[in-house]
């Protein structure tokens, strides 16, 4: 057993010395075409949204398994999004603090190696990549519960900002405690307004002398654990680890399907990459008869 455990072992560390090595070929071609595109333009444009659809399309067709196909994805988004840093590492806004769910989506979407800019409100998000201060934003759009966020809507109307590509994130809220946190001394929970109404059936039926208060994230509502000793926090994952929170119960959301879909904001026109979906904005003057 021990002889044929060593063989897969060696097996394995073959391959990942293959693996390495054709990472660093793919990081030299990506290299390559990043001095291509600076000596033939003198604006470049290093991120092509469209084209990194297509390459990701292209990885879920070609998946034999046992890995699926969203997990292969996962690797190759981590992998262009290194490349792309070597050409250039791009500025990503979003509605932060850190550890929000508009991060999860931002870092699901451009992987890891961007740089992260949290800001306060969606407006500052568009006036963030309107300066050019960073290059893509990143902003809710649309809740599977709560319908749509009407902010980035109305910011739309006066913004000349772009949408470059949309993300769909599974929303699962956490049920979350402080190191200190006395759990039979709970008198209160922290979220956000929209987090607390897609948790109330739960809320209602597990804790209902608790006071509910609405902060500006869920990010906020975890760091308040850090210095209360009789109050939760509902948040993900990402403001889970972020803050070294402990789940008292998980995936407390009153439907399981709860979605929300956040769009990429930017300054250019992106080309079609062949399956592509259209948003068409319509605003009109607020008076009588106008519908």
């Amino acid at each position: 057993m021990t002889d044929s455990l060593d063989n897969l072992r060696n097996q394995i560390d073959e391959l990942d010395q293959k693996l390495q090595d054709l990472l660093n070929e793919r990081a030299t071609l990506a290299h390559k075409v990043a001095e291509v595109k600076t000596a033939t333009d003198p604006n470049p444009v290093f991120y092509r949204p469209e084209r990194e659809a297509q390459v990701l399309r292209r990885v879920k067709e070609r998946n034999q398994g046992p890995l699926d196909g969203e997990t292969m994805a996962r690797f190759f988004r981590e992998v262009m999004s290194a490349c792309l840093a070597l050409e250039q590492r791009m500025k990503v806004a979003f509605l932060g603090p850190e550890g929000t769910f508009t991060q999860q989506a931002a870092l699901k979407h451009f992987g890891h190696a961007v740089e992260s800019l949290p800001l306060g409100a969606i407006d500052e998000v568009f006036r963030e990549v309107e300066s050019g201060a960073a290059n893509y934003g990143v902003v809710p759009v649309e809740n599977s519960t709560e319908g749509v966020v009407n902010h980035t809507l109305d910011t739309f109307m006066t913004s000349s900002l772009k949408i470059c590509g949309e993300v769909e994130l599974r929303i699962h809220h956490h049920l979350l405690a402080g190191e200190h946190t006395r759990q039979d001394k709970v008198t209160r929970v922290y979220s956000h307004q929209q987090t607390l109404a897609q948790c109330r059936q739960w809320l209602d039926a597990h804790m209902p002398g608790v006071e509910r208060i609405a902060v500006s994230s869920n990010a906020e509502a975890a760091r308040r654990l850090k210095d209360e000793w009789n109050a939760l926090a509902i948040a993900g994952e990402m403001a889970e680890e972020l803050y070294g929170l402990i789940a008292v119960q998980r995936n407390i959301e009153d439907r399981p399907d709860n979605t929300t879909r956040f769009i990429i904001i930017g300054r250019q026109d992106t080309p079609a990459s062949g399956c592509d979906k259209t948003s068409l904005m319509i605003s009109g003057k607020n008076r009588p008869g106008l519908l």
